[in-house]
């Protein structure tokens, strides 16, 4: 009997899981036959929408409705929970760990394959600053955002709860460290939540918090140009927000944040956020590199110079054919992702087919931020918004783009609901140990959390 062709997609992103989705469309009778099939690993059974990870930090959408399960969407593919660890395309052999292969102790599985699609993503950037392994907080996932949220509300606790004016400073005092989307959204979001849930609170007022935003450039949000870069530094520090350009981090060792300009601040709450970088499966690959330790790829979506091998959104560097200047990549977002995993679905459908293939190109349409509720700033087509104009195209934007209905239905639904009751102010710290109540009537003691968080 014939093998069916394997194709593994590495990922359950944006490009994994709409890649694996337009397959599936495009494959439908290939798969019902036998012909074909669809494997996707990932380290998580969800995809995860990271646009609306600063409302879920903010309590305006529920975490479970963020994130997309990969089975539901993905049936006529095989879903397996792992990484992968290497890959030798000269042989079409992945190696990957499972659950599996950890909870057995067994050796690393290999699998092979006849098509290759390289989405792990990216990851965290971080730089080797004093004390940032120990007490930083990311901002990539599903679960640093609900985290960080259950963080801030437990630091207003502990703020409230104390007399020691050094502790309730630090408590207070909260550093996010990056001016991109992700850092300037949970800014904002964050520090409106926590100006409602100060209201709830008979001795911490909304002025005795420090927010901070450090940055090394000299401008932050720049997707969305200049001038509306300037709005936003200017609405922020109008709600009292620290806003440090050309500044960096230089330490937060013992849980004082020292700046490049000199500023020292105790806190318990360094949030970063100033990047990301390739996953690091890229370089344990026989696959080229650009300089920046992305695949290189041509206008096509395919590994330049290797057969049967693809790549899209953060790690690969992709051609803008659309860009008047030459040699220009489309830019590592959402927005490219999204649509490069279409053009690739149906390049990878056509190359099975034999059929030619269509070039990638889309020109940027501009960029949409939440500074919190019912303010933000937008730079679309070339039209510049800002305040509530800007805030409800950023909420209509996004909805459109969620996956499936259901999800588009449930986030409307709490948004609407959201808007005819109070906000949550609910801090659920103990999720993150669960078993330490019972630890502690077994006669052990609670775990500590190394953020500072009891």
């Amino acid at each position: 009997m014939k093998e069916p062709a394997r194709i593994l997609i590495v990922g359950g992103g944006y490009v994994g899981m709409y890649t694996a989705l337009r397959l599936q469309r495009k494959l439908k009778q290939e798969l019902k036959r036998g012909d074909v099939e669809i494997v996707v690993v990932t380290p998580d059974p969800y995809m995860t929408y990271q646009p609306f990870l600063p409302e879920a930090a903010a309590g305006n959408i529920s975490p479970r409705h963020v994130v997309v399960p990969l089975r539901r969407v993905l049936d006529q593919c095989k879903i397996v929970i792992g990484e992968a660890q290497s890959i030798d395309h000269a042989k079409r052999v992945a190696t990957l760990t499972t659950l599996a292969t950890q909870e057995e102790g067994a050796a690393a599985e290999q699998i092979s394959y006849d098509e290759l699609v390289l989405a792990p993503g990216s990851v965290s950037r971080v730089l080797p600053i004093p004390g940032l392994a120990d007490h930083g907080i990311g901002f990539k996932t599903v679960e640093e955002a609900i985290g960080l949220r259950n963080h801030v509300i437990e630091q207003m606790d502990i703020a409230s709860s104390t007399r020691d004016p050094a502790i309730r400073d630090a408590a207070l005092t909260f550093v996010f460290v990056g001016g991109g989307y992700a850092g300037v959204e949970a800014l904002g979001e964050l520090e409106d939540m926590a100006r409602y849930t100060a209201r709830y609170y008979h001795n911490v007022k909304p002025e005795d918090m420090k927010w901070i935003l450090v940055e090394a450039s000299d401008r932050i949000l720049p997707e969305v140009g200049e001038e509306m870069g300037k709005y936003t530094i200017t609405e922020l520090r109008r709600r009292n927000i620290d806003v440090r350009l050309e500044t960096r981090l230089d330490s937060c060792a013992d849980r004082v944040a020292v700046l490049s300009d000199g500023s020292r601040f105790p806190t318990r709450t360094v949030v970063w956020t100033a990047g990301v970088k390739p996953h690091p499966v890229l370089a344990a690959t026989d696959l080229p590199l650009n300089g920046r330790g992305r695949l290189k790829c041509n206008a096509h979506l395919a590994i330049d110079g290797v057969a049967h091998a693809w790549a899209a959104g953060d790690a690969a560097a992709v051609p803008d054919i659309t860009a008047d200047e030459p040699g220009k990549e489309c830019a590592p977002n959402a927005q490219h992702a999204v649509r490069q995993a279409r053009t690739l679905g149906d390049n990878i459908a056509a190359s099975l087919k034999g059929q030619p293939l269509e070039e990638y190109g889309h020109k940027y349409a501009g960029s949409v931020a939440s500074l919190g509720l019912h303010k933000g700033v937008a730079h679309v087509y070339g039209r510049k918004l800002k305040g509530y104009s800007a805030w409800f195209m950023h909420r209509t934007y996004h909805l459109s783009r969620v996956p499936t209905f259901n999800r588009k239905a449930r986030v409307m639904a709490e948004w609407t609901l959201a808007g005819l009751f109070k906000r949550e102010i609910v801090s659920l710290g103990s999720l993150e140990h669960p078993r330490a109540e019972f630890e502690l009537a077994a006669g052990g003691k609670p775990p500590q959390d190394p953020k500072g968080s009891s």
